[in-house]
């Protein structure tokens, strides 16, 4: 017997790297070897001082319910690290804490109705363009190129704007390709902001994960007081993607409105769990300067690996951990290669149609395990392009 869901349900797609990630451990399963490169998790353990400020925090009973805004003392945390990280103060009631990949369909929720835009990069991360169906506004994609590094350029993205504009989402550095935004075109973008009247979410959870360059945020034109959402995160930085923590610096009447959308979906996020996220602020940062040694040496390993192989090019990424090279010389379509690969090689990595219609030509490979498999990975796929 069928059973009939919401038109909402319906429209649901889901993440093309979890999917991924179940097919590729059902192979494993059934003994198979496979390189992971299709998912940006850490191989990093989260440093011991944050568990152990959890394990703390759980023992003295930091296991009731907690403000749907989070726990004063992270949020005053947030306050001061965006302070030192960026240069300006935001105040309290400008923070919420919540799964940093829940605010993305939270503030589409709070801000947008069914038929209004949203204009994003093509590429661009997979699970944005989810949200934006289940809550069925409009997906704009402003393409990027790798003649310009993938970068978002203003110039580009003006030419998409209209009437129903109602937010644009950036994220820099951005996956699936590394690619930064520079100061300039961010200081254009904020004034089309203010000029056409719609909404910038800013995607940074990957601000402190650059190799050549600083992280410049669009946040510092009004310090998310009127036009910018600043999303950000601990899972990247300090390899905690199952804790599920991050936050949102918003106008506060905005975060009013999320706050009450947290209410209603989640309650809060457990309070032990923010205060791991407190002793990761507070506490020593080197974990994130030995993890940021060991991409780098990834980065290189793997662009200068993936440039070796038959057919293929790849530009360096300047941020992140994803590297997005060119296959297009292979003649294979992203989704042909992504199957060979995994079928033939016992490599996993993604399409870059995964990521919007311009992804075509280009697969997303995270480097977010070690090199003796990222050399192994690019042994294995070199055998197989050969042979094509």
């Amino acid at each position: 017997m069928g059973h009939k869901f919401s038109r909402d349900a319906k429209n649901l797609i889901g993440s093309p790297m979890f999917k991924m990630l179940a097919r590729v451990q059902e192979l494993e399963k059934a003994g198979k070897n496979i390189i992971h490169f299709e998912i940006g998790d850490p191989d990093f353990n989260t440093p011991e001082h944050i568990t152990q400020a959890a394990v703390d925090a759980i023992k003295r009973g930091e296991t009731h319910y907690a403000n749907s805004l989070g726990v004063v003392q992270l949020r005053q945390e947030i306050c001061n690290t965006t302070h030192k990280d960026l240069g300006w103060l935001p105040e309290l009631n400008q923070i919420v804490v919540a799964p940093s990949i829940s605010f993305i369909y939270f503030v589409i929720r709070a801000l947008m109705n069914p038929g209004e835009e949203v204009m994003v990069s093509d590429p661009g991360y997979s699970s944005y363009f989810s949200a934006f169906d289940f809550v069925g506004v409009r997906a704009v994609t402003v393409p990027t190129f790798e003649k310009n590094n993938f970068r978002l350029k203003a110039i580009d993205l003006e030419k998409f704007i209209t009437p129903k504009t109602r937010l644009l989402i950036i994220n820099s550095p951005q996956n699936p390709t590394g690619a930064m935004m520079n100061a300039e075109d961010l200081t254009i973008i904020y004034k089309l902001s203010k000029k056409h009247n719609f909404y910038i979410l800013s995607d940074e959870v990957y601000g402190k994960m650059t190799y050549d360059k600083p992280h410049k945020s669009i946040s510092i034109h009004d310090q998310c007081k009127e036009k910018v959402i600043l999303l950000n995160g601990f899972s990247k930085t300090y390899a905690m993607t199952g804790w599920r923590l991050g936050y949102a610096i918003a106008p506060k009447e905005i975060v009013e409105k999320l706050g009450l959308i947290i209410q209603t979906v989640i309650s809060n996020v457990p309070p032990f769990i923010q205060w791991a996220g407190i002793a990761a602020i507070n506490g020593d940062q080197s974990s994130i300067k030995a993890m940021m040694e060991e991409y780098r040496k990834r980065r290189k390993i793997v662009v200068n690996g993936f440039n070796e192989l038959p057919r293929i090019s790849c530009i360096m990424p300047d941020g992140a951990f994803y590297a997005f090279p060119n296959i297009s010389k292979t003649g294979l379509t992203s989704k042909e290669f992504a199957e060979v690969m995994l079928e033939k090689a016992g490599v996993a990595l993604l399409p870059g149609t995964d990521f919007g219609p311009h992804g075509e030509g280009y697969v997303r490979v995270a480097f977010a395990t070690s090199l003796d498999n990222i050399r192994e990975g690019l042994r294995r796929m070199e055998k197989v392009l050969k042979a094509l």
